[in-house]
């Protein structure tokens, strides 16, 4: 049998833009709610024999998997790819026309054809067919219009913030899966990203999109060879050159060494558009850095501060800080009179916890700060850090954790969304909305507790800076 579907859409984006994002099949997860997962198989940039794979969702609740094959672009005018799956194969066109500069009209037309189904049945399946047409298509005009504003927290969301345990619950896939926008569409060309902890999880899922988005990177790490094998992974996904991707080889809970690392990047770069300090680790045991910092405290929130302040005169007054933090600081407060952490026994996660607060309280009360500071927490994700501190958690929750690219998302939306550009700084994010961060008593904090943080800090990174 085939059957043949047909839609248009009409947004308010250049065609440039439209064309830009949709020329990489890979995107068609963030915007069409019948694809689990898309993935380029080939290596490097898009072009005509690029082959992607699939996982598709059933209305049985199963999933299938579809190969793509790039057969055709015609810049700016046409796209057309074919599929082929168990039974069934696809012919998919989107063709572009600017209405304006400033407004695309695209149609999308998929040939399918269903070697399993007998033509008698073609009424029975066709409702089916176009239905799923008509939420891809949706879905795509809302992947590529840009909001006024970030979406509002809801009533029912801020309730179950309050109560800890429902909100948690939302920690997982099932939150990313139910946000109502998912794509990354804005270009981020001509743009400076400096991100740390890079080489894999997190980070590494964040510089690939970043790096198809058009972003030339700065990679900071503490291993040479795993930040080469990240640079080569970033290439094959976004198919950007090696001039896009500048490395810088530190460990960043030797806070003197970061100091000079930071001191030379900004000489190198006299404008950088965002920061995202994602590097992060929980260690089981209480050891001490060279500077006589506790190494969780060392790099989960004095390097991030470090960094923040050095690179400061590369900042323009639209740059964007993005800090990492995690849900654990929910269950934790700043413990300003043991911040070292030195009375026994040790407990690594309350130590990154404790330490991932800071670094919100800091991010809350940074006055005096030329660029926008956000926070975000990725939820539960399933990366190499977890699997290695959290080895029970990970095993206990494996099937419902993110993978790295839902977890990087809000971080990635914060470094390139216009809708952020006047949001209000100092927040706490997750799944790009705002959410309450102190619900606990022992988690909020004073005026007079920010500013003995504040100073202990200020102390420690002047020695370092200077």
């Amino acid at each position: 049998m085939i059957q043949t579907l047909e839609e248009h859409i009409t947004v308010k984006r250049p065609i440039a833009d439209c064309f830009a994002y949709l020329r990489d099949f890979a995107t068609i997860e963030q915007w069409d709610p019948a694809v689990l997962r898309a993935r380029k198989l080939s290596p490097g940039s898009a072009e005509i024999g690029s082959e992607y794979q699939l996982v598709l969702k059933l209305p049985s609740g199963q999933s299938t998997v579809m190969l793509y094959t790039q057969i055709d672009i015609d810049e700016q005018r046409q796209l057309v790819l074919r599929g082929v799956g168990r039974n069934f194969s696809a012919l998919d066109t989107l063709n572009f026309k600017a209405l304006d500069p400033y407004t695309t009209e695209i149609h999308y037309c998929a040939e399918l054809h269903l070697d399993w189904l007998p033509s008698p049945f073609a009424w029975f399946i066709s409702p089916l067919l176009k239905r799923i047409g008509k939420n891809a298509i949706c879905g795509l005009q809302n992947a590529l219009e840009i909001p006024a504003a970030p979406a509002a927290l809801g009533f029912k969301d801020a309730i179950a913030d309050r109560l800890i345990l429902p909100a948690a619950l939302n920690f997982g896939r099932r939150g990313y899966l139910t946000q109502a926008r998912k794509s990354h569409s804005t270009r981020a060309d001509g743009k400076v990203i400096a991100i740390t902890g890079p080489t894999a999880g997190l980070g590494l899922s964040a510089a690939c999109e970043l790096a198809r988005l058009g972003a030339s990177l700065i990679l900071i790490g503490r291993d040479k060879a795993r930040l080469d094998q990240a640079a080569k992974t970033i290439q094959d996904f976004s198919g950007c050159t090696s001039n896009a991707l500048h490395i810088y080889n530190t460990d960043l809970s030797k806070l003197k060494n970061t100091a000079t690392t930071a001191k030379q990047i900004s000489a190198n770069y006299p404008r950088i558009d965002v920061l995202i300090n994602n590097a992060g680790a929980l260690f089981a045991e209480r050891q001490i850095t060279e500077e006589g910092i506790e190494r969780s405290l060392a790099l989960n929130f004095l390097a991030p501060l470090l960094l923040t302040k050095a690179l400061s005169p590369s900042f323009t007054q639209h740059s964007r800080v993005v800090n990492v933090v995690s849900g654990g600081l929910y269950l934790q407060g700043l413990a300003l009179d043991d911040l070292q952490y030195c009375k026994p026994p040790f407990d690594g996660s309350k130590a990154y916890a404790r330490a991932k607060r800071a670094l919100l309280t800091m991010s809350q009360h940074s006055e005096g700060q030329l660029a926008n500071i956000h926070t975000m927490h990725p939820g539960w994700a399933a990366t190499p850090g977890v699997a290695k501190s959290l080895p029970a958690f990970n095993k206990a929750m494996h099937r419902y954790l993110r993978d790295s690219r839902m977890g990087a998302d809000t971080m990635v939306w914060l470094a390139t969304a216009p809708e952020v550009e006047h949001a209000p700084s100092g927040q706490l994010w997750f799944d790009r909305r705002i959410h309450t961060d102190a619900v606990l008593p022992n988690t909020t904090s004073s005026a007079q507790d920010r500013q003995k943080l504040r100073d202990w800090s200020e102390q420690i990174l002047s020695k370092l800076m200077f």
